[in-house]
């Protein structure tokens, strides 16, 4: 065997060819992530708790929420829970085109959700209820706004992911960015429903 032969033979490998991913990991993060923004919304919560009623002389709940508004508000959110877990299940079965269907449904009732959302803040700062008035709104648009971030960063992330299982297919990879996904937007809508409970429902009927 010649020197350069022995050589090659002894080079470094300075890569690994096996799939070093721990198992769960991903998961188990994104749940510690999860739970971290929990404990950012139970703060905001809390906070609309304590300045939910001082209103500096100026308009009420029941003087600015149109139930009726953010109940079909409430339902488009819903709306798009239920049609990501229809793509959830096409993914499941393997179905690319199908699934990318239903994520992008449920992009579109994101987007009406953030639609709504910002006529109903457009609308209240033009009545002069805007987030400087009193305590309880600078809580109540502070609380609704991050919630309203959140899904805008979770439609950003879903176009990602359409573009990502477009071009690359469902992969091992897809797959696990879109279970993560997943668990995001259901949380988004458990957080939604605390909001609609707490601060629409409760402060209407109060």
């Amino acid at each position: 065997m010649s020197a350069t032969q022995v050589q090659e033979t002894e080079k470094p490998q300075f890569y690994l060819t096996d799939d070093h991913h721990p198992e769960n990991s991903t998961n188990l993060g994104f749940w510690l992530y999860l739970m971290s923004d929990c404990l950012i919304f139970a703060v905001l919560f809390a906070t609309h708790g304590v300045l939910g009623r001082n209103y500096a002389a100026g308009p009420s709940p029941a003087d600015l929420f149109d139930l009726n508004l953010v109940a079909i508000n409430t339902a488009l959110l819903l709306f798009s829970s239920i049609t990501y877990g229809f793509a959830m299940l096409q993914m499941e079965r393997g179905a690319k085109m199908e699934t990318l269907v239903w994520l992008g449904i449920t992009g579109v009732f994101g987007a009406a959700f953030l639609a709504v959302e910002i006529y109903e803040f457009h609308h209240l700062i033009a009545e002069g209820a805007g987030p400087t008035r009193s305590a309880f709104l600078s809580s109540f648009f502070t609380l609704v706004g991050t919630h309203g971030l959140h899904v805008t960063f979770g439609i950003i992330w879903l176009i990602t992911l359409m573009v990502q299982v477009s071009k690359r297919g469902l992969i091992p990879e897809n797959r696990r960015r879109l279970m993560c996904l997943s668990m995001f937007w259901h949380f988004l809508d458990v957080i939604w429903i605390g909001v609609f409970s707490f601060v629409y429902l409760l402060g209407v009927l109060g």
